[in-house]
């Protein structure tokens, strides 16, 4: 196992090589990387859609990955909402592929369905299926009925949509323009849904709103979010979520965009816009003994019943701050966090997350860029030794050009996490089994979305 170790990072290595050479080589001849504006895959969906009348858009993973025995292949997360930094840390499979129709009914009235399969390490699912209908107001709003979700804002670097909603099946109005003062969504919510038809044995509920885009300076803008959630749960209680998000284009220097957002939730309302955590139930059949009859009696007078178990879950109060900037300057590109979130369950102890990393790319050649992810985290929970985790990564890359956002990205890489003793104590049942304290990863991967 270690001389297949040994040989991954020598082929990394000659790869990045192969690039140096490739980019003297472009120079005389090609664009420098930073000068293609275009993102190529965007140009060609958006050529598909014209020729076939339809909408794609989708998202794909996927790989080969090693670790050494008895290691996992990814993971490696204390398990804070921001602390799963995934460059060479995800080893799974994942592909969400949307498709959908808009049908012209004249005098700007439009109607579309639209439907998201996904499939994750071999399981398949649903993540969207719904209908619009737009131009009834005379402007961009558009109802629909359904189960969609509004993904606004995500850390790339830790696959984390910070700000979100759906997921469940609803239905709203989106896009309602405020007159120059920005736009409005607003929906309503079951916790049902397509994969999971009986997950809301409390009849929760929840409506959402968004007033996105708010004009606030020169290129920024503020998005304000809030959600109420209620139902009649067997443990914790009605919640709600309130959300700011300010975005600051050529933050400091052109090139440079910087994201803050301040985000509190209570009971089973999540930060994002979600619910948090409901009460979760399992329906099983079986016999009902009547009173006093023994076994020999038991075909002949024991009716099957449906008998249904609600296992209770806590609510919890919550709050986030974190701050995310992404920039592509020249050959450089990247995307940074620092974040702390306090999670306190229902009459349980107080959790407290921080993290703190950040990915940057370089253009070696036109097609070719070097990675490299860094990260470290920590948890505080009342009462026990606080956990710490870091993380890093080394990738070479191949696209077709070198912009930190381009995809499809093609990479091969080399993970490092190390970890203390009360990290893996914690996680004794994953990457801490045995004692562990430490892992190294290697894999080949690619990335893409289309839009």
């Amino acid at each position: 196992m270690r001389t297949k170790h040994r040989r991954l990072p020598v082929a990394v290595m000659l790869l990045a090589g192969l690039g140096v050479q490739a980019h003297a080589q472009a120079q005389q001849t090609d664009e420098p990387p930073q000068a293609e504006a275009k993102d190529p895959t965007k140009e060609f969906v958006k050529k598909i859609n014209e020729a076939t009348g339809l909408e794609f858009w989708g998202y794909g993973r996927g790989g080969f990955y090693s670790a050494g025995k008895g290691r996992l292949e990814g993971g490696y997360s204390l398990g804070g909402d921001l602390q799963k930094y995934r460059l060479g840390n995800e080893g799974d499979n994942y592909l969400e592929f949307g498709i959908g129709k808009k049908f012209d009914l004249g005098n700007g009235i439009h109607w579309g369905v639209f439907y998201m399969p996904t499939i994750y390490n071999g399981k398949s699912g649903t993540a969207q299926a719904y209908f619009s209908l737009g131009g009834i107001f005379g402007n961009t709003a558009t109802l629909w009925a359904g189960q969609r979700y509004r993904r606004i804002q995500d850390v790339h670097i830790v696959d984390k949509w910070v700000v979100e909603d759906g997921d469940n099946f609803g239905a709203g109005i989106d896009d309602i323009p405020l007159g120059g003062l920005g736009r409005l969504n607003v929906a309503l919510h079951t916790a049902d849904s397509v994969d999971n038809k009986n997950g809301n044995p409390n009849n929760a509920k929840r409506i959402n709103l968004q007033w996105r885009d708010i004009p606030t300076n020169p290129d920024g803008k503020l998005t304000v979010t809030g959600g109420l959630v209620s139902g009649d749960f067997a443990k914790g209680r009605d919640g709600g979520a309130l959300g700011l998000m300010h975005i600051q284009k050529n933050f400091l220097v052109p090139g440079l965009n910087n994201t803050v957002i301040l985000q509190a939730s209570s009971g089973h309302a999540s930060l994002s816009g979600k619910f948090y955590n409901l009460d979760s139930s399992s329906t099983t059949t079986g016999l009902l003994l009547p009173p006093g009859f023994g076994v020999d009696n038991m075909l002949l007078f024991a009716p099957l019943v449906e008998r249904t178990v609600v296992t209770p879950q806590a609510g919890a109060r919550q709050r986030r701050i974190l701050d995310s900037v992404d920039f592509q300057i020249g050959r450089f590109g990247g995307q940074g966090l620092i974040g702390y979130q306090t999670t306190r369950a229902d009459n349980g102890p107080e959790v407290k997350d921080f993290s703190l990393g950040g990915r940057v790319s370089y253009g070696i050649a036109r097609y070719t860029k070097l990675l490299a992810e860094v990260a470290t985290t920590r948890r505080s929970t009342d009462n026990q030794p606080r956990q710490t985790l870091n993380k890093g990564t080394i990738a070479v890359a191949f696209s077709p050009d070198t912009n930190f956002w381009t995809r499809p990205e093609f990479r091969i890489y080399a993970t490092r996490a190390g970890w203390n003793k009360a990290a893996g104590d914690a996680n004794a049942a994953s990457f801490g089994a045995n004692g562990r304290r430490s892992a190294t990863t290697f894999g080949v991967q690619m990335e893409a979305w289309w839009e």
